[in-house]
């Protein structure tokens, strides 16, 4: 049956199959942590127990959405052995030290402080419980920077020496690794990104109580901090998106062909194509809707600047132009309605309608999803760029893969497909059941909540958030 299938191609869907639903969860998770280590500081700033409330609140969501996580990523780190063992060959002197350095640092943090966060508050006092909330924010934060910075270097590999044997070894300076030219662009777009995640999804739940009772305390304050957020951020992660663009054009120029549609090369200024359909067999984009020169404008900040095309570019270094350029499109387009919802919280705010006008919640619990959306397109985006190379011009992802057969990678992705709906999809029913009850004064915290949050086994929430 999968006898004629390309094994490359489907272990490629079955890592991206897997890397997609655990980048969910840290995207969630890394946020929620930091929300709730704002929660608890101003609890104990301000005394109101309106904001423990919150905390044991969301404590409990963040619990099993950090177990899902967690699981997901195991799992998904076995697939370097077995499906490109290859590519840990020839990468893993560099990228393996790094993903070690993830565990040496955020592992212990997270493991150590997760317990206390979750169980303690009655057992180490107020002050000590903050401090093991803060460290696990932190640890998610650590766990974000060392698994980026491999993936950045998967991108933009620097500081290191190709071996007789084919292998990539580290070069005299760590640092030209781990700082590696995209690393810090990254870095900044993807955290915020779990921020304005996280904002969007306290926000939804937020709004979802004020449809249903106006007058909640908690609700308020859920869906206030939220809009304050995606208001503030969803600007910076414009901005920082652009610069992110910019970086990627120096350095990756024919991934930023592939997201604009440019088949063609534009010596006097290049357009911006807003919608279109790629037709690679013509290399053209069809039905194109654009704007004239905007594209040089924006990437160069000049109408009339010369723009490359994937005319200058071999047919078999050219990466998949329809998935690249939709998958961005997704991205933008979304980033535009965060801000416009932020926008319309202000206008809200400003005329003291924020809990009164039920269109502006109704958005926003439509747009509680949406991040996550946004950063599967967002990696999709630059993981799909980044092909035909695993390590961008040093190692094809044709290269990379282990020698198996076409039916057992097809078996173990249908194996994955059907464990991973059924386990997630009930962790996803049961975290939605959570925020479908409202917070209450007097919230329990979770070793006394009515459903006990259990199984929890601490590990780096980022997982190996790499991709083939």
């Amino acid at each position: 049956m999968f006898d004629n299938l390309d094994a490359v191609l489907l272990a490629r869907i079955q890592f991206g199959f897997t890397v997609s639903f655990h980048f969910i969860f840290p995207a969630f998770s890394i946020g929620l942590a930091s929300y709730l280590a704002v929660l608890e500081g101003l609890w104990l700033r301000t005394g109101k127990d309106l904001y423990i409330d919150l905390f044991r609140y969301w404590v409990k969501i963040f619990a099993v959405a950090f177990a899902m996580g967690v699981v997901s990523g195991i799992v998904m780190s076995y697939q370097f052995g077995t499906n490109w063992s290859v590519f840990s060959t020839r990468a893993g002197p560099v990228i393996g030290p790094l993903m070690a350095y993830e565990v040496l640092t955020a592992f212990f943090l997270e493991a150590g402080f997760l317990g206390v966060m979750l169980f303690g508050m009655s057992k180490v006092g107020k002050q000590l419980h903050f401090a093991a909330t803060c460290m696990v924010a932190l640890g998610t934060f650590i766990s974000a920077f060392w698994i980026l910075s491999v993936n950045s270097w998967m991108q933009t590999p620097t500081g290191f020496e190709v071996a007789p044997d084919g292998r990539l070894l580290p070069g005299p300076s760590w640092l030209a690794i781990i700082f590696n030219p995209s690393f810090p662009y990254r870095l900044v777009h993807t955290v915020i990104a779990a921020y304005l995640t996280t904002s969007l999804v306290v926000g939804a739940v937020g709004a979802w109580h004020l449809l249903r009772d106006r007058t909640s305390v908690h609700a308020r304050k859920m869906f206030s901090m939220a809009m304050w957020m995606a208001a503030v951020v969803a600007p910076i992660q414009i901005f920082a998106g652009d610069m992110h663009g910019l970086n990627t054009l120096e350095h990756q120029p024919t991934k930023v062909m592939a997201m604009e549609g440019h088949y063609d090369s534009h010596p006097n200024g290049a357009p911006l194509i807003l919608f279109g359909i790629p037709n690679p067999a013509e290399k053209r984009i069809d039905y194109a809707v654009e704007i004239p020169k905007a594209s040089s404008l924006i990437l160069k900040h000049d109408l009339d600047a010369p723009l490359a095309g994937l005319d200058t570019v071999p047919d078999d270094r050219e990466p998949p132009v329809l998935v690249v350029f939709w998958s961005f499109r997704v991205m933008v387009g979304l980033g535009f309605a965060m801000l416009g919802l932020g926008l319309w919280s202000l206008v809200a705010r400003w005329r003291h309608h924020l809990y009164d006008w039920p269109w502006l919640h109704r958005m926003a619990v439509l747009m509680g999803p949406s991040g996550f959306i946004a950063v599967i397109a967002g990696w999709i985006t630059t993981e799909v760029g980044r092909q035909p190379y695993t390590v961008y011009g040093q190692l094809l992802t044709s290269q990379s893969h282990s020698p198996l057969a076409a039916p057992a990678v097809a078996a173990s992705l249908v194996a994955f497909v059907l464990v991973y709906f059924a386990v997630f999809g009930a962790g996803t029913w049961y975290i939605l059941r959570l925020m479908h009850r409202p917070a209450a004064p007097n919230e329990p915290e979770p070793d006394r909540a009515p459903v006990r949050t259990a199984g929890i086994t601490p590990a780096p929430t980022f997982g190996a958030a790499t991709s083939e």
